[in-house]
């Protein structure tokens, strides 16, 4: 009861100054994760790929043109990226979202924080999951 007294005090705070509290805490967030996901999505591709011609490398002795010839005729490698771009935005939306829903219902002591914080990662992983299952759904259909 006090720990949710002082977060609706400093919510209270925010607005008494003129700081509307969902604009101050809530969008810089979800425009960082906006951003952030697809960019280490994108940079986890390369990666991936990187890692998938260090190992034809050394394990199949196929040099890295042949790799980086293979990976370049292939049709589907503009679906996947493009796939993995297209769900990366709505991901990060989500898990924004859940995280900042869950943050701001935290009271003042330490126990509410930890109870919080295990529902957002819990919420998120839920959601991601399911979300996942949608597009593979909705990319099926679409036949991509």
């Amino acid at each position: 009861e006090i720990g949710s007294m002082r977060m609706n005090q400093e919510v209270d705070a925010m607005q008494v100054m003129g700081v509307n509290p969902f604009q101050a805490l809530v969008i810089p967030r979800l425009a960082a994760m906006l951003v952030m996901l697809p960019l280490l999505t994108f940079v986890g591709m390369i990666a991936g790929l990187f890692g998938g011609m260090l190992v034809t490398w050394s394990e199949l002795a196929y040099g890295p043109a042949f790799f980086i010839q293979r990976i370049t005729e292939d049709p589907m490698m503009d679906r996947h990226l493009m796939v993995g771009l297209i769900k990366a935005p709505v991901f990060a939306v989500v898990v924004a979202a859940i995280g900042c829903r869950q943050g701001m219902s935290v009271a003042g002591d330490v126990e509410s924080l930890g109870r919080r914080v295990t529902a957002a990662v819990v919420q998120a992983i839920f959601a991601i999951i399911f979300l996942d299952a949608v597009f593979a759904m909705l990319f099926l259909e679409l036949n991509l």
